[in-house]
């Protein structure tokens, strides 16, 4: 909205000239979230509290986690919030991938918010059953996925990681190839968000990750340079990345260990479905798998551990899955295996990145 307001007035004021860089719109959107989140941060936490929306805990999970019930969740709805209002404020909002973006994103909001809801309603760490909600995730990622590929100059080539030859075009099926990526990303971040300051922490190095990846590929000569995919229009989800991450350390303000505010599943679905969304527009699907390297490997935790439960009738490979809670149960403190995962999850953006060079 600003961009539309201002830039045009570059004409008579040459300083508005600034507003049609995308470098410039990001920084002030991440600033605009951030601002959002720490202005309204206390009184979400106070108004959560007076409708007594607080944390369910699980009865088999570690018994360190009982001092959590009760603090005030859903404060992923503070993070949308202020997404949405940055993004729109800050963006060319006649660019097609924004809005696809953002309808990931609150769509998925909305899902997670009807999940919380259900389990406050019921007191409750089990909200909506797990197939109705991958139903209706499905059908929103299918649906954003259709219109990308529809999107004249979009490709359905998938772009593998350090290999600049290799770009298999899977034709039709990229379609169900992007309904994997959006709906698996949600799901791999809501897993992860089990600690105070887990989930976001990552989720803000993501981002960041991928404004690079998104401002590259919307840029022709930097794109042609890298020798990676263009994609006319993707440089303005540089802002909407960017409003995320300054959205995320607006909230880790309150997250941060011993948390006062939890981002629960409206916060977890809506930030994983973004994630994967902004990875499908800028052609670098297969590289989220190195950049939410964290998100993956917490994922695969719970897999193989109830799979090989179920194999060998009731034996187990970690302690408790995800993965933060068996070294939990080993005995690190939880501040411990937050910043180390979040550590982590620096050095896999790090590699991700240098994956631009070496191909």
């Amino acid at each position: 909205m600003i961009y539309h307001l201002l830039y045009p007035l570059h004409t008579v004021i040459s300083f508005f000239n600034v507003f049609r860089y995308i470098t410039f719109r990001t920084i002030f959107a991440a600033i605009t979230s951030l601002l959002i989140c720490l202005i309204f941060g206390k009184w979400m936490i106070q108004k959560l509290q007076e409708m007594q929306i607080g944390q369910q805990v699980r009865d088999d999970g570690p018994q360190s986690h009982m001092v959590k019930k009760g603090t005030p969740t859903m404060g992923g709805i503070l993070i949308i919030f202020a997404v949405v209002i940055s993004t729109i404020l800050w963006t060319n909002l006649s660019d097609v991938y924004v809005w696809l973006v953002l309808l990931v994103t609150v769509g998925y909001g909305l899902i997670g918010f009807i999940d919380d809801y259900k389990k406050l309603a019921v007191n409750s760490s089990k909200g909506i059953s797990g197939k109705t909600r991958l139903v209706v995730e499905i059908i929103i990622a299918l649906f954003v996925s259709v219109i990308l590929y529809l999107q004249p100059g979009f490709n359905s080539q998938v772009t593998i990681p350090f290999f600049k030859t290799v770009l298999p075009d899977l034709g039709w099926v990229y379609i169900l190839f992007s309904v994997f990526i959006i709906v698996g990303a949600a799901n791999a971040v809501n897993l992860t968000d089990g600690l105070d300051g887990l989930a976001i922490g990552p989720v803000i190095i993501c981002f960041a990750t991928y404004i690079l990846f998104a401002y590259f590929a919307g840029n022709v000569k930097t794109s042609s340079y890298l020798q990676i995919p263009h994609v006319s229009g993707a440089g303005e989800l540089a802002v909407f990345c960017g409003a995320i991450g300054g959205a995320g350390l607006g909230f880790l303000w309150f997250n941060a260990y011993p948390a006062e505010l939890f981002m629960g599943d409206v916060g977890s679905l809506s930030l994983g479905g973004a994630l994967g969304a902004v990875a499908i527009v800028t052609k670098q699907e297969i590289l989220l798998a190195i950049v939410g390297g964290i998100f993956v490997i917490e994922t695969f935790s719970v897999i193989f551990q109830v799979g090989y439960f179920k194999m060998t009738g009731g034996k187990r490979i970690l302690r408790m899955a995800p993965l933060h809670h068996h070294f939990e149960l080993k005995g690190w403190a939880e501040p411990k295996v937050i910043v180390r995962f979040w550590i982590i999850s620096i050095l896999l953006a790090l590699m991700a990145i240098s994956t631009l060079k070496l191909r």
